[in-house]
């Protein structure tokens, strides 16, 4: 091994960091960009995705903050913009305050159902320089990345 290798070995891993934090910062802004022309930001849109999951039963905060892409997300703050778009019904339990039942509502089901129809394209156009094996690969090492 020549002096150049070690140096690259030894770069590769702030390579790989910069090179991981430049990819999300794209992927975040195409998804922002794409997800403009419905109003709504990308932790927004995970919120209604949780909730259609559920087929009509209820979510707490805890159950939503644990699903967000961003841990930090204020997902009370989320939530409250969601419901004055009408998108979804916040309940308070009349027996324990601190319970909240948040539910989709038929419009926000339709919004998901209008941005259903182009979504596959636009996440096809993100990946589509990657075959199928390729995906997987980078899917297993993404995870395994984080898992330590």
């Amino acid at each position: 091994m020549n002096k150049n290798d070690k140096n690259d070995e030894l770069e590769l891993p702030v390579y790989t960091i910069e090179n991981i934090l430049q990819t999300g910062n794209w992927m975040n802004e195409n998804f922002s960009d794409h997800l403009k022309q419905y109003a709504l930001s990308i932790q927004q849109y995970k919120v209604l995705r949780s909730l259609r999951k559920l087929r009509g039963e209820p979510a707490d905060l805890s159950s939503l903050t644990a699903q967000m892409v961003s841990k930090s997300s204020n997902t009370t703050r989320l939530v409250e913009k969601l419901r004055l778009k009408g998108l979804i019904t916040r309940i308070q339990n009349e027996f324990n305050r601190r319970k909240v039942e948040i539910r989709i509502t038929d419009e926000g089901l339709a919004l998901l159902a209008e941005i259903d129809i182009v979504q596959k394209q636009f996440e096809s156009n993100i990946v589509r320089n990657l075959n199928v094996e390729e995906l997987q690969t980078l899917n297993n090492l993404l995870i395994k990345i984080r898992n330590k």
